[in-house]
């Protein structure tokens, strides 16, 4: 049966779509100053790999009607295809692909990856557009009902976009869009001569979205509209529009003041403290494929390209074992004993033991949305304590039907670390990049806890943690199976840090049965949290805590941390089982000055309630104002 529509997000006002529509008018932007119109081909070298047959390679010698053809297939298979085992790779080789008669329009389905194959986003132009739209789902609680809420599981890097919309309509042809949620990133993308929207006016229903990530990219008007929240990290834009209930910028040339939070809902960071940009497969002078891995950088602000700060390491294609999802996961974990690095080709993989990293400097990355589903309880990647320099990328891994601990272990010492020394350097001893795991969805799924980081000094750069919310787990449809669902598909806690010096940039944690975040390590670092309490408690004696506490905090610092951040960080309430369910509080924190929230927020999404933001600071959310966000400002109060 088709998965049941995401309810959780709820209408916008309609002062809001009147202003939203006004935009898509705006006068697109010419090319930025200095700037190459059509970079050079890439010169001649060693042919491309063999990468399996849902990697697909485009050269700009192609004729446009047939890369189009070919995309435009693959879009048909996926648009719907949020559930199933297909996974694709669309890469782009250096050059320009359509003109501006024949401009190359091509859309983005689920499990799909689009990128250029050039050392820079200039090196790989489309001269078109690469485009989401709303899905609409039949089983919508209207009809037409229209939306990004469960576009999830794609990515757009490292090209650049000639906004070209020759052919479309008025409204289309207004800007490239990019209607998504969760699990979906830009990177390393450059967008020209057009605006860039986050949600899909021109399609008729209600038009919700519910992302987001953008690093590393620049653009003009970027269009926000009905994104809920949205992180944009170490980008440069010229105009941002609208924002609903939590927008948070990091080191971004161009971004809005957080003067007057919430009204607009604005949290800015002049600089972003730590991060890492994803690696990336490019051709090399000699025409030589190899995976590029970013330096770290420090208080930064801007993309790394523009700026000359984007230094990194090439690694040879043969540096690299490249893995198909039919090898067992044996031959994996050799290849990565051996001190090989690991690339995984699109697909599905079955996990039946770990994947350990025990080398430093190991990369692990994933093509397509690349999917390791852990089988008989196993924890399908585990980072050995002495492992650092550690990157794992473009992962996603999914619970199995039986009871897993972990489906990630950075390992570190036994319990709290207990060292609380600055870290001499700056790197990171593991980065993960757009990695997300999955308790149910496309079959049922188990874990006691989903990623768990013992380790110090890590830098977690984009994640979803989601314990599903709908899915295809063989349950019947409606409360009954949503009550199903709370027995069978289980997952405790999403994220545990227990490591010291752990910094987050886009840490999405949602719908599990106990606290969805603990944070027991010192010193952490978040930039934008985004949460929702499961929706599938049956009652409210489900959703109490042994003490007697209703429900568990969607965000949790130990009681005996001493110093804690957070920037940027929303907690909502839907409990479509049970109405009546309460929670005490979206965040749950000591009463300390080291520990410090600023911007921070809890809404209703229709059902249920949380009495505070956090603690017992912050008024009641509940179903008399659904979509009304309760926030705090700064807590402790200044």
């Amino acid at each position: 049966m088709p998965p049941r529509p995401s309810h959780r997000r709820t209408p916008l006002r309609a002062a809001l779509v009147a202003l939203v529509l006004a935009l898509a008018g705006l006068t697109p932007l010419a090319l930025a100053p200095g700037t190459a119109a059509s970079p050079p081909p890439a010169p001649p070298g060693a042919a491309a790999p063999d990468l399996g047959p849902r990697v697909v390679v485009f050269d700009p010698s192609m004729p446009v009607a047939e890369i189009r053809a070919r995309a435009d297939a693959i879009w048909a298979q996926q648009v719907d295809a949020e559930m199933s085992s297909e996974r694709w790779s669309l890469l782009f080789e250096p050059g320009t692909y359509g003109t501006d008669a024949e401009p190359l329009q091509i859309k983005v389905g689920y499990y799909t990856e689009v990128a250029g194959l050039g050392a820079s986003p200039s090196d790989t132009v489309i001269n078109g557009k690469v485009e989401v739209y709303n899905r609409c789902l039949t089983d919508g609680p209207t009809q037409p009902y229209c939306v990004a809420l469960n576009n999830f599981w794609r990515s757009m890097s490292n090209l650049t976009i000639q906004v070209n919309g020759a052919g479309q309509d008025g409204c289309r042809s207004s800007a490239n869009f990019w209607a998504v949620s969760q699990a979906s990133s830009l990177r390393r993308v450059d967008v020209r001569g057009g605006n860039l929207s986050l949600m899909d006016y021109c399609t008729a229903g209600p038009q919700y979205a519910s992302g987001g990530y953008l690093a590393d990219s620049r653009a003009g008007t970027i269009i926000n509209g009905s994104q809920q929240q949205w992180i944009t990290r170490n980008s440069e834009v010229g105009s941002w529009t609208n924002g609903v209930w939590n927008q948070v910028f990091a080191g971004t040339v161009g971004a809005p003041s957080e003067s007057g939070f919430p009204n607009p809902p604005y949290t800015t960071l002049d600089t972003t403290p730590l991060s890492r940009e994803k690696p990336f497969l490019h051709i090399g002078p000699d025409g030589a494929w190899q995976v590029r891995v970013p330096d770290v950088r420090t208080g930064s602000r801007g993309p790394d390209w523009t700026s000359g700060d984007a230094g990194g390491t090439d690694l040879a294609l043969s540096s690299f074992h490249v893995a198909t999802p039919d090898q067992p996961a044996r031959e994996m974990a050799k290849a990565l004993d051996r001190g090989k690095n690991l690339l995984l080709t699109p697909g599905v993989y079955d996990v039946d033991r770990s994947l350990v990293v025990r080398r430093s400097g190991t990369v692990v990355l994933g093509l397509g949305q690349a999917t390791l589903t852990a089988v008989g309880g196993a924890t399908p990647v585990v980072v050995a304590k002495q492992a650092t320099d550690v990157v794992i990328a473009g992962v996603t891994v999914d619970a199995g039907t039986g009871l897993s601990d972990t489906l990630m272990h950075l390992e570190g010492r036994p319990g709290r670390s207990g060292d609380h020394r600055p870290r001499k350097g700056s790197v990171p001893t593991t980065t993960l990049n757009d990695v997300y795991f999955r308790v149910g969805g496309p079959h049922v799924g188990r874990t006691d806890v989903a990623l768990q980081v013992d380790a110090d000094d890590v830098l977690i750069d984009h994640t979803w943690v989601w314990r599903a919310d709908h899915g295809v787990e063989g349950f019947t449809a409606g409360v009954a199976g949503d009550t199903d669902r709370w027995r069978t598909n289980t997952g405790r806690v999403g994220a545990v840090v227990n490591g010291d010096r752990v910094f987050a940039t886009g840490l999405f944690v949602e719908h599990f049965q106990e606290f969805n975040t603990v944070w027991n390590g010192e010193d952490g670092h978040v930039v934008l949290y985004q949460n929702e309490l499961p929706y599938d408690p049956p009652s409210q004696a489900d959703w109490t805590r042994p003490d007697g506490t209703l429900g568990w905090s969607g965000y949790k610092v130990s009681d005996d941390v001493r110093r804690h951040q957070l920037f940027g960080g929303g907690v909502y309430v839907f409990n479509r089982n049970d109405p009546s369910i309460t929670t005490e509080s979206g965040f749950e924190v000591p009463e300390r000055a080291g520990v410090r929230l600023h911007h921070v927020m809890t809404v209703n999404l229709e059902a249920g309630s949380i009495e505070h933001v956090v603690n017992d600071v912050g008024a009641r959310v509940d179903s008399s104002a659904p979509g009304v966000p309760s926030y705090v400002v700064d807590h402790p109060a200044p």
